[in-house]
């Protein structure tokens, strides 16, 4: 079950959960992204998207829907992009002094994208580590633990680094379900936002994502861009779901009550370390043989490069899918009962 040294792990591929246990039953269930099984329904598209370029007003409303329901104040600037990864990758552009300090663990592509920058890359466990770090990086919740650091102490980091000409970066890619907790309405300065579409509103493949910041950073980041750099598709579903409140209300509370249906399905597996209404991190020194387990009965599950002992498991999308979960999960023994 090896991968590609030096490669970073990720979830979502189905073709490698098919290499690594070809007799599995399928379908394959997987629950090794963190994206809400459940999509925003996709309308019915004229095809006349297709068929033409993106155009200015279909930006336009798309933006306008997120900075509504991002809240983003009107002196900042907005852009999006072909989700945030490419954005991930284009941030060194905005930040000439280091070193870059990433609060890990967390998503690897941060310190990946930084490092490809020829920047020093440190990995500090909380904002009051950084020491004279010029950037600080953070996922917010944090991805994989779901930790979440207080607006206050963000604040007062983001006010450090702009006193010395550096840049706080918050990737807020699963914050959509605890506004509450998102810096962007009080957005202090030398502070730049990511934020992720596909994963709340389950269209991953929409590719789809923002940055939000002082104008002086977005307008960087959109000339890197390009024109055009968001399909016309994905501006219209974008702009539709990011406008439908009601929609974002009801998947909020049916995404919560799933997340406390699974902590009752691991339990008796090992400590829950922490998560998010879309994920839960998982904790066991079994981890490796209940990875190896789920995958023979065609459950793929996130496992780590850094910790063989955590396994991260999304949420089932329908019944028959929490049914096939809850039996792999009580049949299974642990190498040291076995």
């Amino acid at each position: 079950m090896a991968e590609a040294a030096g490669k970073v792990w990720h979830g979502g591929d189905l073709a490698q959960a098919k290499a690594l246990f070809p007799e599995a039953p399928e379908p394959w269930i997987d629950l090794s992204t963190g994206i809400n099984p459940i999509p925003y329904p996709v309308p019915e598209l004229p095809l006349s998207l297709w068929q033409r370029l993106p155009g200015v007003r279909d930006e336009a409303a798309l933006l306008a829907a997120a900075r509504e329901t991002y809240r983003v104040p009107e002196t900042a600037g907005i852009v999006a992009a072909p989700g945030t990864q490419i954005l991930i990758e284009l941030l060194p552009r905005l930040a000439s002094i280091g070193p870059v300090a990433v609060i890990g663990p967390t998503y690897a592509e941060h310190a990946v994208a930084w490092r490809k920058a020829e920047m020093d890359v440190r990995e500090s466990a909380t904002p009051a580590e950084v020491g004279g770090a010029g950037v600080v990086v953070l996922v917010n919740p944090n991805n994989p633990d779901g930790r979440v650091i207080e607006r206050a102490q963000l604040t007062a980091v983001a006010r450090d680094l702009a006193g010395r000409g550096g840049l706080l970066v918050i990737d807020e890619a699963f914050i959509d379900f605890m506004p509450e907790a998102s810096l962007i309405p009080d957005l202090p300065p030398a502070t730049l936002i990511l934020r992720s579409f596909g994963k709340t509103y389950g269209l991953a493949g929409l590719r789809l994502g923002f940055a939000i910041g002082e104008v002086r950073l977005t307008e960087v980041l959109r000339a890197a861009l390009g024109p055009w750099a968001v399909a016309g598709p994905a501006l219209h579903i974008g702009a539709q779901a990011l406008g439908d409140s009601d929609w974002l209300a009801a998947a909020s509370g049916a995404r919560a009550s799933d997340a406390a249906r699974l902590d009752a399905l691991l339990a008796s597996r090992g400590v829950i370390v922490g998560g998010t209404s879309l994920f839960r991190l998982l904790a066991t020194p079994d981890a490796p043989a209940l990875f190896a387990h789920l995958g023979r009965h065609g459950i793929y599950v996130r496992r780590f490069q850094n910790n063989a002992s955590w396994l991260r498991l999304g949420l089932p999308g329908d019944e028959a899918s929490w049914q096939r979960l809850a039996t792999a999960l009580a049949s299974f023994l642990p190498p040291c009962a076995a």
